[in-house]
């Protein structure tokens, strides 16, 4: 008798074994925006691509990363074609199209940016740089304060460009007066340049605004969602989370 209940418990892990094993890879797509995500040679690396990354091994489920343009990534999701997308303000259009996380992944604190030479002042009121030429990346939210003044025309004169890198570029050589960025990824990439120097953030800040992994709804990855809110509101319990912020001295 306690021969065949062992053979039983015995059957009962290889099968648990084999289901694990047999997990689907899950496609995540995100964009270059350093320090939360960024490509290093063929490696994917950032702050928010460690927090997701230790996430998925806690329930081990495996994971691809794929670094596209902003507006490529949000469109594998609202089609189909991507699994889940991070990291993502939350927003009612794309509400219809991405079922959320409840857990915050990161909170970003989103400012502006002009040239320290220019003579730009900001009191937290829109409405008056409302002549400036803005710098955003495409399909990117910046929160509901900016992005409420972009779709009331508060803000008149705006360029797109595809990356945090490209949309600072730009401010450097005149072709637009503010960038709109979070405090983190500006700071990273303004060292990047080597232009820490030449560039002024307007205070006071935007807003602070969190941000989320949110999954694809054609996927049906609601289960994955919750064991995945699980596991991040764990991490961030058990030190876990406040350890991968650490190794970025941010």
């Amino acid at each position: 008798m306690c021969k065949v209940i062992w053979l039983y418990f015995c059957l009962l892990k290889c099968l648990f074994i084999c289901t694990l094993s047999a997990r689907e890879e899950l496609e995540l797509v995100t964009l270059q925006y350093p320090p939360y995500e960024y490509k290093d040679g063929d490696t994917v690396k950032g702050i928010a691509v460690d927090i997701v990354k230790e996430a998925f091994r806690r329930i081990h489920q495996p994971i691809r990363i794929e670094i596209h343009p902003w507006a490529r990534a949000i469109k594998k999701i609202k089609m189909g074609d991507a699994d889940a997308i991070f990291t993502a303000f939350k927003t009612p259009e794309r509400e219809l199209f991405a079922d959320y996380s409840n857990e915050v992944l990161i909170d970003q604190v989103i400012s502006l940016y002009t040239l320290k030479k220019h003579p730009i002042k900001f009191d937290g009121n829109l409405t008056a740089l409302a002549r400036y030429r803005f710098g955003v990346v495409r399909k990117v939210s910046y929160g509901d304060t900016f992005d409420r003044a972009l779709k009331d025309d508060v803000i008149k004169f705006i360029m797109i460009s595809n990356s945090g890198e490209s949309n600072f570029q730009i401010l450097l050589i005149g072709r637009v007066d503010i960038v709109v960025s979070n405090q983190h990824g500006a700071k990273y990439i303004l060292t990047e340049l080597g232009s820490q120097n030449k560039v002024k953030e307007l205070n006071p800040p935007l807003q602070s605004t969190p941000s989320y992994i949110a999954f694809s709804k054609k996927r049906k990855l609601t289960n994955i969602r919750d064991q995945f809110d699980k596991v991040l509101k764990e991490m961030k319990e058990d030190g876990g989370y406040q350890a991968i912020i650490d190794r970025y001295q941010m």
